[in-house]
């Protein structure tokens, strides 16, 4: 919401990164940096979200690709300087190594928890199969860590099969992004479509990490996958950017918008000043 402000209100300047880019820069770096020792994961999405939308919003790509470079070669050093003394890398860097070097080496054990929910999920993808079995036959859901959460896509894969499951729920996230970047095209409103649109892709990248984890394209990151996984905070968050999408959709797709071509041209141009009321001489002069 932040970016999508700024980056309507500096529209004019984002072609100068020192008084258009850096401004909406060093906040998102700020709170990308405060979440990084907990939860790189989100870290990460959140950065990543933001830069793609600054790109979106106007911001030259020249400046993106300097951000992008410079994250990288922070998490390069961070990485080595663990290599050398763990010690001096807070946070749960030990984790995140480990998670790496074990997907990166395609091995696999069950001394690790990870590890085991790793093999759990593609075991129930391949019980699963192509259709659908009886719901509530799965054996994920009684051998499975997390599978109410982390791993529920594969979950849902084992009970309701690839078709219906894997590539059902895939295309309900598609259609979803799909018609949030129609409101955010026909958004009459800068700050509305960018903030439609920004919503939107952090459900829908959040929901695309889940699934890859659980297919076991990328290492476990612990991202749930929104309005499916059960959660606290990540389901009050996902209502909360649904509510925002639709507010923004109201002036796209509202009757008394469409039928009202004054309600239009109030959102699409500058507000005019009211005439003033007639004096009492003009309405007696009009009157005779």
């Amino acid at each position: 919401m932040y970016v999508a402000r700024m980056l309507t209100a500096k529209r004019a300047k984002l072609h100068n990164f020192k008084e258009g880019v850096l401004p909406i820069l060093v906040p998102v770096v700020g709170i990308c940096l405060l979440i990084f020792p907990a939860n790189f994961s989100t870290a990460v999405l959140l950065g990543g979200v933001c830069l793609l939308l600054m790109f979106i919003g106007g911001v030259h790509i020249k400046h993106i690709s300097a951000v992008i470079g410079s994250a990288l070669l922070g998490l390069v050093l961070m990485f080595t300087v663990y290599k050398i003394n763990p010690e001096l890398v807070p946070g749960r860097a030990s984790t995140w190594m480990s998670r790496i070097e074990m997907f990166s080496s395609g091995e696999s054990s069950s001394t690790t928890a990870t590890d085991y929910q790793t093999e759990e999920a593609k075991a129930a993808i391949y019980r699963g199969g192509i259709f659908p079995s009886p719901p509530g036959t799965a054996h994920a859901r009684n051998s499975m860590p997390h599978a109410y959460s982390d791993m529920i896509y594969a979950f849902i894969i084992e009970e309701y099969g690839s078709i219906f499951g894997g590539l059902g729920i895939l295309m309900l996230y598609l259609i979803f992004f799909y018609r949030s970047i129609r409101i955010a095209i026909k958004c009459p409103r800068h700050f509305g479509g960018l903030l439609a649109l920004g919503f939107s892709m952090l459900l829908v990248f959040q929901a695309f990490i889940n699934m890859a984890v659980s297919v076991n394209i990328i290492p476990v990151t612990g991202q749930p996958l929104p309005l499916v996984s059960m959660g606290g905070t990540s389901i009050l968050f996902t209502c909360f950017a649904i509510g925002v999408i639709l507010s923004v959709s109201r002036s796209v797709y509202d009757e008394d918008y469409e039928l009202n071509p004054t309600a239009k041209e109030r959102l699409t141009n500058p507000i005019k000043k009211k005439k003033g009321k007639k004096s009492n001489k003009e309405e007696g002069h009009a009157y005779a």
